[in-house]
């Protein structure tokens, strides 16, 4: 049983190693689509290393009733991450669905990892797209864009629910790690 396990394990973690090679090997190294995904990298750590900070039990914690809770924010943000590329002509990952993903769990290691997956499928994504695409136009909730603008708009979501993970913390005694 046991060498079923250890086989199982390792070859999820070499299915997962050739994934994440292979998405390196596609990853821009220059233009736009490096520039956006150097800033993912940024927000992926910092909303990483801010979940991880927070304890478990703050992640039903919320300012007030009908404003999202520290768990609701963190899966709001992974939620954005899978399925607005989709605007863009990028595919959810298989099985997503928005549709009650925000209050799908309050379980810090689920969560954590969800946030972990939806910054894997941005890399994926804009591994996917062209440097062509910077320049196409689209339609975003209504708002003309164009691939790049789109970028920027996907990195100012993240940035308003940072400062929103951040107070959330703040107010609950964590201390952003790092700024410590």
């Amino acid at each position: 049983m046991r060498a079923v396990r250890f086989t199982l394990v390792a070859a999820a973690l070499a299915g997962a190693a050739s994934v994440a090679s292979a998405q390196a090997a596609a990853a821009p190294t220059s233009g736009y689509r490096a520039e956006f995904l150097k800033e993912m990298q940024y927000f992926e750590g910092r909303f990483t290393q801010l979940a991880e900070a927070i304890p478990a039990d703050k992640y039903t914690w919320r300012p007030a009733a009908g404003v999202r809770s520290v768990a609701e924010v963190l899966l709001h943000v992974a939620g954005a991450n899978q399925g607005l590329p989709g605007m863009a002509g990028i595919k959810a990952p298989a099985g997503f669905s928005m549709q009650g993903y925000e209050a799908s769990t309050t379980d810090k290691a689920r969560i954590i990892a969800e946030v972990k997956k939806s910054f894997d499928h941005i890399r994926a994504a804009a591994s996917q797209m062209k440097d062509a695409d910077a320049d196409k136009a689209m339609k975003v909730f209504g708002m003309d864009m164009t691939g790049r603008s789109f970028s920027f708009f996907m990195a100012r979501h993240l940035g308003e629910h940072l400062g929103q993970l951040i107070a959330y913390a703040r107010v609950n005694g964590v201390v952003p790690p790092w700024s410590d």
